[in-house]
């Protein structure tokens, strides 16, 4: 892991992404990048007589932006911590993708700040586009995880053979920080399977991997998404990782609505792979 995209918007949960990028680089000596992302009127791009911005303006609004990024920079990070920074007029969505596709990220970690049902339904999700559209792995941080230090990782699934591929890069990423693994499986009185054949299902699924620590969890809830914060919480987890697929939403781990309603609910850091 050498390349950590961070996308910024100067909100609390932009520092909350930052913290933990800062710590993964610190651990993994890794190059970090800070984006901004402007949407901006056309004005400030299209300088013409009749364009409401004019150039003097323009330029200093994004002067601004630059002292802010950083002063960002050496807020969060370590004069130790390679920090390189961006200032793009795009939107966040295509500007985060255009640009990790640059620098041939290895991570991108970004903060969420979650949408009300009407929100969604009118602009949707940038964090959530990205996971859903990502070819890299992501990070999404809702709350500041203070003391982030990745010992307990839950690595939630239904463990068919799709997952597998994911599951490994999961697995290469917990042995960078020497994390122990977590895997879980949820029953819930709609979908449920015996103990003893759950496990045995979990072990074939892993049976070519070479694990860290880890513990095989069956776990009973109301429902799968209910599952996987109930036991998160009661190990005190750091994280928690889920695949991803473009069609179906924020994650592909049982249903699209599952996971859309884990990604909101959720305050632990959710790590997603897409498949």
């Amino acid at each position: 892991m050498k390349k950590i995209l961070v996308p910024i918007d100067f909100s609390k949960t932009s520092e909350y992404a930052s913290k933990i990028a800062a710590k993964i680089a610190t651990k993994t000596n890794a190059t970090v990048y800070l984006i901004h992302l402007i949407e901006v009127p056309k004005g400030v791009i299209d300088m013409t007589a009749s364009s409401k911005f004019s150039i003097p303006e323009s330029m200093l609004y994004l002067r601004k932006i630059r002292e802010k990024i950083l002063h960002f920079k050496n807020t969060f990070f370590s004069k130790d911590t390679h920090v390189e920074y961006l200032i793009k007029l795009l939107t966040p969505f295509e500007g985060i993708q255009k640009y990790a596709d640059k620098i041939d990220a290895d991570l991108i970690i970004m903060g969420s700040k979650g949408h009300s049902e009407l929100e969604e339904m009118i602009i949707g999700s940038n964090t959530e586009k990205v996971t859903r559209n990502s070819k890299r792995p992501v990070i999404v941080i809702k709350q500041d995880s203070g003391k982030f230090k990745l010992k307990n990782l839950v690595f939630a699934s239904n463990f068919k053979e799709e997952n597998k591929e994911v599951f490994g890069k999961f697995v290469d990423f917990a042995s960078i920080f020497e994390s122990k693994i977590h895997l879980l499986k949820v029953n819930t009185p709609a979908n449920f399977h015996g103990t003893s054949e759950t496990k045995q299902k979990i072990k074939d699924f892993i049976a070519d991997f070479n694990l860290p620590k880890h513990k095989i969890n069956i776990y009973s809830d109301t429902s799968v998404e209910k599952g996987i914060l109930n036991f998160s919480n009661d190990i005190n987890a750091d994280l928690i990782a889920l695949s991803t697929h473009g069609r179906t939403g924020l994650a592909h781990l049982f249903t699209g609505s599952v996971t859309k309603s884990l990604s909101k609910n959720a305050l632990k850091p959710m790590l997603t792979i897409k498949v």
